[in-house]
Protein backbone atom coordinates (compact mmCIF):
# COMPACT_ATOMS: atom_id res chain seq x y z
CA UNK A 1 0.00 0.00 0.00
CA UNK A 2 1.37 3.40 -0.97
CA UNK A 3 -0.43 6.48 0.31
CA UNK A 4 -0.12 9.54 -1.92
CA UNK A 5 -0.22 13.05 -0.55
CA UNK A 6 -3.51 14.87 -1.03
CA UNK A 7 -3.77 18.35 -2.52
CA UNK A 8 -4.85 19.78 0.84
CA UNK A 9 -1.79 18.51 2.68
CA UNK A 10 0.51 19.34 -0.22
CA UNK A 11 -0.55 22.98 0.01
CA UNK A 12 0.01 22.99 3.77
CA UNK A 13 3.42 21.40 3.27
CA UNK A 14 4.37 23.92 0.59
CA UNK A 15 3.41 26.91 2.73
CA UNK A 16 4.36 25.79 6.23
CA UNK A 17 7.37 28.14 6.42
CA UNK A 18 5.60 31.21 5.01
CA UNK A 19 5.05 32.86 8.45
CA UNK A 20 1.78 34.66 7.68
CA UNK A 21 0.69 37.63 9.77
CA UNK A 22 -3.02 36.82 9.54
CA UNK A 23 -5.29 33.84 8.90
CA UNK A 24 -8.57 33.77 7.02
CA UNK A 25 -10.05 30.35 7.46
CA UNK A 26 -8.84 29.19 10.86
CA UNK A 27 -10.52 25.85 11.48
CA UNK A 28 -10.53 25.47 15.26
CA UNK A 29 -11.61 27.45 18.29
CA UNK A 30 -9.12 29.56 20.19
CA UNK A 31 -6.80 27.16 21.99
CA UNK A 32 -6.66 27.14 25.81
CA UNK A 33 -3.35 27.28 27.65
CA UNK A 34 -1.82 24.50 29.72
CA UNK A 35 -2.20 26.71 32.77
CA UNK A 36 -5.98 26.48 32.42
CA UNK A 37 -5.74 22.81 33.45
CA UNK A 38 -2.96 22.85 36.04
CA UNK A 39 -5.26 23.07 39.04
CA UNK A 40 -6.95 19.82 37.99
CA UNK A 41 -3.74 17.95 37.15
CA UNK A 42 -2.10 15.64 39.67
CA UNK A 43 1.64 16.44 39.83
CA UNK A 44 2.18 12.83 40.84
CA UNK A 45 0.65 11.56 37.60
CA UNK A 46 2.77 8.83 36.04
CA UNK A 47 3.61 9.54 32.41
CA UNK A 48 3.77 5.83 31.59
CA UNK A 49 0.18 5.08 30.55
CA UNK A 50 -3.30 5.26 32.03
CA UNK A 51 -2.92 1.99 33.94
CA UNK A 52 -6.57 1.13 33.46
CA UNK A 53 -7.28 0.18 29.88
CA UNK A 54 -5.45 -0.06 26.57
CA UNK A 55 -8.63 1.29 24.97
CA UNK A 56 -8.10 4.65 26.67
CA UNK A 57 -8.60 6.19 30.07
CA UNK A 58 -11.90 4.74 31.38
CA UNK A 59 -13.03 8.12 32.71
CA UNK A 60 -12.36 9.72 29.33
CA UNK A 61 -14.33 7.07 27.48
CA UNK A 62 -17.23 7.71 29.82
CA UNK A 63 -17.02 11.47 29.06
CA UNK A 64 -16.96 10.74 25.33
CA UNK A 65 -20.26 8.86 25.58
CA UNK A 66 -21.79 11.71 27.57
CA UNK A 67 -20.74 14.54 25.24
CA UNK A 68 -22.02 12.58 22.23
CA UNK A 69 -25.45 12.20 23.81
CA UNK A 70 -25.16 8.41 23.75
CA UNK A 71 -25.89 7.59 27.38
CA UNK A 72 -28.12 4.53 27.44
CA UNK A 73 -27.37 3.76 23.78
CA UNK A 74 -23.65 3.08 23.97
CA UNK A 75 -21.24 2.31 26.78
CA UNK A 76 -17.60 3.22 27.45
CA UNK A 77 -16.70 -0.24 26.13
CA UNK A 78 -17.87 0.98 22.72
CA UNK A 79 -15.16 3.68 22.70
CA UNK A 80 -11.56 3.50 21.52
CA UNK A 81 -9.35 6.52 22.27
CA UNK A 82 -7.15 7.47 19.31
CA UNK A 83 -4.62 10.04 18.15
CA UNK A 84 -7.32 12.46 16.99
CA UNK A 85 -10.31 11.79 14.75
CA UNK A 86 -7.97 11.26 11.81
CA UNK A 87 -6.50 8.14 13.39
CA UNK A 88 -9.97 6.91 14.32
CA UNK A 89 -11.05 7.25 10.67
CA UNK A 90 -7.85 5.55 9.53
CA UNK A 91 -8.16 2.58 11.90
CA UNK A 92 -11.78 1.91 10.96
CA UNK A 93 -11.12 2.29 7.24
CA UNK A 94 -8.07 0.06 7.15
CA UNK A 95 -9.74 -2.75 9.08
CA UNK A 96 -12.90 -2.65 6.96
CA UNK A 97 -11.93 -1.89 3.36
CA UNK A 98 -10.00 -4.13 0.98
CA UNK A 99 -9.09 -4.02 -2.68
CA UNK A 100 -12.18 -4.22 -4.88
CA UNK A 101 -14.59 -2.89 -2.24
CA UNK A 102 -16.67 0.17 -3.03
CA UNK A 103 -16.41 3.26 -0.84
CA UNK A 104 -18.88 6.15 -1.04
CA UNK A 105 -17.59 9.63 -0.16
CA UNK A 106 -18.94 13.16 -0.40
CA UNK A 107 -17.47 16.15 -2.21
CA UNK A 108 -16.62 18.57 -0.89
CA UNK A 109 -15.69 16.61 2.18
CA UNK A 110 -12.81 15.56 4.39
CA UNK A 111 -10.46 13.92 1.84
CA UNK A 112 -8.96 11.21 4.05
CA UNK A 113 -11.16 8.37 2.79
CA UNK A 114 -10.37 9.20 -0.84
CA UNK A 115 -6.65 8.93 -0.17
CA UNK A 116 -6.99 5.64 1.68
CA UNK A 117 -9.36 4.13 -0.91
CA UNK A 118 -6.85 4.82 -3.67
CA UNK A 119 -4.05 3.35 -1.54
CA UNK A 120 -5.82 0.01 -0.95
CA UNK A 121 -7.30 -0.27 -4.45
CA UNK A 122 -10.93 0.27 -3.49
CA UNK A 123 -13.43 1.77 -5.94
CA UNK A 124 -14.56 5.30 -5.10
CA UNK A 125 -18.09 6.48 -5.70
CA UNK A 126 -18.32 10.27 -5.41
CA UNK A 127 -21.47 12.05 -4.27
CA UNK A 128 -21.33 15.78 -4.99
CA UNK A 129 -22.95 18.18 -2.59
CA UNK A 130 -24.99 20.83 -4.39
CA UNK A 131 -23.85 24.39 -3.77
CA UNK A 132 -27.03 25.81 -5.30
CA UNK A 133 -28.97 23.86 -2.65
CA UNK A 134 -26.90 25.09 0.29
CA UNK A 135 -24.34 22.27 -0.02
CA UNK A 136 -27.01 19.75 0.95
CA UNK A 137 -26.05 16.09 0.66
CA UNK A 138 -28.37 14.48 -1.91
CA UNK A 139 -29.59 11.46 0.05
CA UNK A 140 -31.27 10.03 -3.06
CA UNK A 141 -27.89 9.95 -4.81
CA UNK A 142 -26.25 8.18 -1.87
CA UNK A 143 -29.00 5.58 -1.80
CA UNK A 144 -28.66 5.02 -5.55
CA UNK A 145 -24.87 4.62 -5.24
CA UNK A 146 -25.08 1.87 -2.63
CA UNK A 147 -24.65 -1.59 -4.16
CA UNK A 148 -23.89 -5.06 -2.79
CA UNK A 149 -20.19 -4.16 -3.24
CA UNK A 150 -20.46 -1.10 -1.01
CA UNK A 151 -18.34 -1.67 2.06
CA UNK A 152 -18.23 1.81 3.57
CA UNK A 153 -19.96 5.20 3.38
CA UNK A 154 -17.77 7.99 4.75
CA UNK A 155 -19.31 11.37 5.65
CA UNK A 156 -18.78 14.31 8.00
CA UNK A 157 -21.57 15.96 9.98
CA UNK A 158 -21.41 18.92 10.23
CA UNK A 159 -19.84 18.74 6.81
CA UNK A 160 -16.18 19.63 6.61
CA UNK A 161 -15.65 22.10 4.87
CA UNK A 162 -19.07 23.62 4.03
CA UNK A 163 -20.74 23.49 7.43
CA UNK A 164 -23.89 21.90 5.99
CA UNK A 165 -25.80 19.92 8.61
CA UNK A 166 -27.74 16.66 8.33
CA UNK A 167 -30.54 15.95 10.75
CA UNK A 168 -31.79 12.79 12.39
CA UNK A 169 -34.19 11.85 9.56
CA UNK A 170 -31.44 11.93 6.93
CA UNK A 171 -29.03 9.96 9.12
CA UNK A 172 -31.67 7.31 9.78
CA UNK A 173 -32.39 7.10 6.08
CA UNK A 174 -28.70 6.62 5.31
CA UNK A 175 -28.48 3.92 7.97
CA UNK A 176 -31.40 2.03 6.42
CA UNK A 177 -29.79 2.24 2.98
CA UNK A 178 -26.44 0.98 4.29
CA UNK A 179 -28.13 -1.79 6.26
CA UNK A 180 -29.72 -3.24 3.11
CA UNK A 181 -26.28 -4.37 1.95
CA UNK A 182 -24.49 -4.65 5.31
CA UNK A 183 -22.32 -1.59 4.65
CA UNK A 184 -20.57 0.41 7.36
CA UNK A 185 -21.24 4.11 7.90
CA UNK A 186 -18.58 6.44 9.34
CA UNK A 187 -19.67 9.93 10.35
CA UNK A 188 -16.87 12.27 11.39
CA UNK A 189 -18.24 14.68 14.03
CA UNK A 190 -15.29 16.95 14.74
CA UNK A 191 -17.48 20.06 14.51
CA UNK A 192 -20.49 18.68 16.42
CA UNK A 193 -21.74 21.05 19.08
CA UNK A 194 -21.12 24.20 17.03
CA UNK A 195 -24.50 24.48 15.32
CA UNK A 196 -25.65 27.92 14.15
CA UNK A 197 -28.90 26.70 12.63
CA UNK A 198 -30.78 23.82 14.25
CA UNK A 199 -29.82 21.34 16.94
CA UNK A 200 -26.91 18.95 17.13
CA UNK A 201 -27.63 15.82 15.12
CA UNK A 202 -27.64 12.47 16.92
CA UNK A 203 -24.51 10.36 16.58
CA UNK A 204 -24.67 7.54 14.04
CA UNK A 205 -23.25 5.07 16.59
CA UNK A 206 -26.55 5.29 18.45
CA UNK A 207 -28.66 4.92 15.31
CA UNK A 208 -27.01 2.06 13.44
CA UNK A 209 -25.14 -1.03 14.76
CA UNK A 210 -22.55 -0.65 11.99
CA UNK A 211 -22.40 3.11 12.50
CA UNK A 212 -19.04 4.53 13.56
CA UNK A 213 -18.87 7.96 15.17
CA UNK A 214 -15.47 9.65 15.17
CA UNK A 215 -14.55 12.87 16.92
CA UNK A 216 -11.94 14.70 18.97
CA UNK A 217 -11.27 17.63 21.27
CA UNK A 218 -9.40 19.42 18.47
CA UNK A 219 -11.90 21.71 16.76
CA UNK A 220 -14.68 22.94 19.04
CA UNK A 221 -12.44 22.97 22.14
CA UNK A 222 -9.28 24.12 20.36
CA UNK A 223 -7.22 21.27 21.84
CA UNK A 224 -5.67 20.05 18.61
CA UNK A 225 -2.23 19.70 20.15
CA UNK A 226 -3.42 16.99 22.52
CA UNK A 227 -3.90 14.61 19.56
CA UNK A 228 -6.76 12.97 21.42
CA UNK A 229 -9.84 11.67 19.65
CA UNK A 230 -12.07 8.62 19.55
CA UNK A 231 -14.24 6.22 17.67
CA UNK A 232 -17.56 4.96 18.99
CA UNK A 233 -19.17 1.79 17.64
CA UNK A 234 -21.46 -0.82 19.17
CA UNK A 235 -19.80 -3.59 17.16
CA UNK A 236 -17.36 -5.26 19.55
CA UNK A 237 -15.34 -6.86 16.74
CA UNK A 238 -14.78 -3.56 14.95
CA UNK A 239 -13.52 -1.87 18.12
CA UNK A 240 -11.24 -4.85 18.83
CA UNK A 241 -9.86 -4.88 15.28
CA UNK A 242 -9.23 -1.12 15.37
CA UNK A 243 -7.51 -1.53 18.73
CA UNK A 244 -5.24 -4.25 17.30
CA UNK A 245 -4.27 -2.06 14.35
CA UNK A 246 -3.61 0.89 16.64
CA UNK A 247 -1.31 -1.25 18.77
CA UNK A 248 0.75 -1.91 15.63
CA UNK A 249 0.79 1.74 14.60
CA UNK A 250 0.70 4.62 17.09
CA UNK A 251 0.08 2.49 20.22
CA UNK A 252 -1.27 5.82 21.43
CA UNK A 253 -1.58 5.60 25.24
CA UNK A 254 -1.09 9.39 25.34
CA UNK A 255 -1.61 9.71 29.06
CA UNK A 256 -1.23 13.49 29.31
CA UNK A 257 -3.53 14.05 26.34
CA UNK A 258 -6.09 11.63 27.74
CA UNK A 259 -6.06 13.22 31.20
CA UNK A 260 -6.42 16.79 29.91
CA UNK A 261 -9.13 15.71 27.46
CA UNK A 262 -11.05 14.08 30.31
CA UNK A 263 -10.83 17.29 32.31
CA UNK A 264 -11.99 19.32 29.31
CA UNK A 265 -15.00 17.04 28.81
CA UNK A 266 -16.21 17.21 32.40
CA UNK A 267 -19.73 18.70 32.22
CA UNK A 268 -18.88 21.63 34.46
CA UNK A 269 -16.01 22.59 32.12
CA UNK A 270 -17.44 21.46 28.79
CA UNK A 271 -20.66 23.49 28.96
CA UNK A 272 -19.01 26.92 29.48
CA UNK A 273 -16.21 26.11 27.00
CA UNK A 274 -18.72 25.20 24.30
CA UNK A 275 -20.83 28.27 25.07
CA UNK A 276 -17.76 30.47 24.76
CA UNK A 277 -16.85 28.83 21.45
CA UNK A 278 -20.41 29.27 20.17
CA UNK A 279 -20.56 32.91 21.27
CA UNK A 280 -17.25 33.76 19.61
CA UNK A 281 -18.04 31.75 16.50
CA UNK A 282 -21.51 33.25 16.07
CA UNK A 283 -20.20 36.81 16.36
CA UNK A 284 -17.35 36.21 13.93
CA UNK A 285 -19.64 34.42 11.50
CA UNK A 286 -21.95 37.45 11.41
CA UNK A 287 -18.94 39.64 10.65
CA UNK A 288 -17.73 37.28 7.95
CA UNK A 289 -21.16 37.05 6.39
CA UNK A 290 -21.38 40.84 6.16
CA UNK A 291 -17.88 40.94 4.70
CA UNK A 292 -18.72 38.47 1.92
CA UNK A 293 -21.92 40.37 1.13
CA UNK A 294 -19.83 43.51 0.62
CA UNK A 295 -17.35 41.88 -1.74
CA UNK A 296 -18.56 41.79 -5.37
CA UNK A 297 -16.04 39.07 -6.20
CA UNK A 298 -17.13 36.74 -3.40
CA UNK A 299 -20.31 34.82 -2.59
CA UNK A 300 -21.14 31.99 -0.24
CA UNK A 301 -23.66 29.91 1.63
CA UNK A 302 -22.86 30.55 5.32
CA UNK A 303 -22.15 27.38 7.30
CA UNK A 304 -25.03 25.96 9.30
CA UNK A 305 -22.53 24.58 11.80
CA UNK A 306 -18.80 24.41 12.43
CA UNK A 307 -16.08 26.98 11.99
CA UNK A 308 -15.44 26.93 8.24
CA UNK A 309 -17.27 27.39 4.95
CA UNK A 310 -16.52 27.65 1.24
CA UNK A 311 -16.80 30.97 -0.60
CA UNK A 312 -17.00 31.19 -4.38
CA UNK A 313 -14.58 33.46 -6.21
CA UNK A 314 -15.66 35.51 -9.21
CA UNK A 315 -15.16 33.83 -12.60
CA UNK A 316 -11.58 33.93 -13.78
CA UNK A 317 -9.99 33.86 -10.30
CA UNK A 318 -8.18 30.59 -9.64
CA UNK A 319 -8.11 29.71 -5.95
CA UNK A 320 -4.51 28.43 -5.93
CA UNK A 321 -3.17 31.54 -7.59
CA UNK A 322 -5.26 33.74 -5.33
CA UNK A 323 -4.18 31.95 -2.13
CA UNK A 324 -0.49 32.07 -3.00
CA UNK A 325 -0.60 35.77 -3.88
CA UNK A 326 -2.44 36.52 -0.65
CA UNK A 327 0.24 34.64 1.29
CA UNK A 328 3.08 36.56 -0.34
CA UNK A 329 4.15 40.15 0.33
CA UNK A 330 2.56 42.59 0.91
CA UNK A 331 -0.50 40.68 2.13
CA UNK A 332 1.08 37.91 4.26
CA UNK A 333 -2.32 36.27 4.88
CA UNK A 334 -3.05 32.55 4.84
CA UNK A 335 -6.14 30.85 3.51
CA UNK A 336 -6.74 27.43 2.01
CA UNK A 337 -7.65 27.25 -1.69
CA UNK A 338 -10.76 25.33 -2.66
CA UNK A 339 -8.71 23.04 -4.85
CA UNK A 340 -7.97 21.16 -1.62
CA UNK A 341 -11.62 20.06 -1.78
CA UNK A 342 -11.92 19.67 -5.57
CA UNK A 343 -13.45 23.17 -5.81
CA UNK A 344 -10.83 25.33 -7.61
CA UNK A 345 -13.19 28.33 -7.84
CA UNK A 346 -13.59 28.52 -4.06
CA UNK A 347 -11.62 29.49 -0.97
CA UNK A 348 -12.08 28.31 2.60
CA UNK A 349 -13.16 30.97 5.08
CA UNK A 350 -13.27 30.39 8.81
CA UNK A 351 -14.25 31.96 12.10
CA UNK A 352 -11.90 30.17 14.49
CA UNK A 353 -8.62 31.03 16.12
CA UNK A 354 -9.68 33.97 18.27
CA UNK A 355 -7.46 37.05 18.36
CA UNK A 356 -4.42 35.01 17.34
CA UNK A 357 -5.89 34.59 13.84
CA UNK A 358 -5.72 38.38 13.29
CA UNK A 359 -8.82 37.93 11.11
CA UNK A 360 -9.72 41.61 10.69
CA UNK A 361 -6.27 42.36 9.26
CA UNK A 362 -6.51 39.35 6.99
CA UNK A 363 -9.94 40.33 5.68
CA UNK A 364 -8.75 43.86 4.96
CA UNK A 365 -5.76 42.56 3.02
CA UNK A 366 -7.91 40.10 1.12
CA UNK A 367 -10.28 42.90 0.16
CA UNK A 368 -7.36 44.85 -1.28
CA UNK A 369 -6.21 41.88 -3.34
CA UNK A 370 -9.73 41.22 -4.61
CA UNK A 371 -10.15 44.88 -5.57
CA UNK A 372 -6.88 44.86 -7.49
CA UNK A 373 -7.51 41.54 -9.25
Amino acid sequence: MKVKIHTLFQYLLDTTEAEPEAFVGFSLSQSPKLGDFLADLDPGLSLDWNGGSFRGLPELRDRVIGQAGLDGLCSPDDVLVTAGAAEANYLAFMQLVQKGDEVIVERPGWPQAEVLAEAVGATLRIIDRDESDGWTLPIDAVEAAITPKTRLVFLSNPNNPTGALMGEADLARLARAADRVGAWLIVDEVYAGLEWQGARAPSIAGIYPRGITTGSVSKALGLQGLRTGWMICRDETLIRDAFILRENASEIMNILGEVIAEIALRPERLAPAMEAARTAGRATLAKLDAYVAGQPKLSWTPPQAGLIGLARLAPGIDSDTFARRLLADPYRTFLLPGSAYHRPNHIRLGVGGGQAANLDVGLDRMARLLADW
